[in-house]
């Protein structure tokens, strides 16, 4: 039975070619862990030994599934992203107008679950958890002291592709049939 935050986070899995769908069936399984209640500690995928130990797994945990929210959300808006405006999209150019519009709200779904991601991180990185190191997730704890550096820094990357996107909607917005046909 699937119940806990770790059930359904065992549930995502990445293909090694991630049609849309499988794409949308990660995302379902990772929010729903977002709304679960954590499993026992006992049957936490690492060792915890003490409650502080417990809280701060429970950072990690909820700051990582949103990372792979935003990596999931990217991959998504990728599929239909058109990367350039050509003169000879101008017949297809409601099509391609439809799906940049359908990344563009991938992307900016992607930019609620950074803030997410860094509120967690925060939460994660305070001074009471400055010594304290889970080692059987140490990617996680790799994870959450990039945010804190600022290494990784989805917000950037995630604005620049918002803006192409926008850019590149005006650009077939402004298209009209003379400029493809002769």
């Amino acid at each position: 039975m699937v119940k806990y935050k770790e059930d359904y986070y065992k549930l995502f899995h990445v293909h090694y070619q991630q049609y849309p769908d499988d794409v949308m069936e990660n995302i379902y399984w990772l929010e729903q862990a977002v709304k679960a209640d954590f499993c026992n500690p006992l049957y936490a995928p690492c060792k915890i030994n003490s409650q502080d130990e417990w809280e701060k797994y429970r950072y990690l945990f909820m700051m990582h599934v949103n990372l792979k929210l935003i990596e999931q959300h990217l991959r998504l808006g990728r599929t239909y992203d058109k990367k350039s405006v050509n003169f000879y999209d101008a017949p297809w150019k409601d099509l391609y107008i439809e799906n940049l519009e359908k990344t563009l709200s991938c992307y900016q779904a992607g930019l609620y679950y950074w803030q997410e991601a860094k509120l967690w991180a925060e939460k994660a990185g305070t001074k009471k958890f400055r010594f304290m190191n889970l080692q059987d997730i140490q990617y996680w704890e790799d994870e959450r002291e990039r945010i804190n550096t600022g290494s990784l820094d989805y917000e950037k990357i995630l604005n620049r592709e918002i803006e192409r996107v926008q850019k590149n909607i005006e650009g077939f917005k402004n298209m009209d049939e003379s400029i493809y046909l002769p």
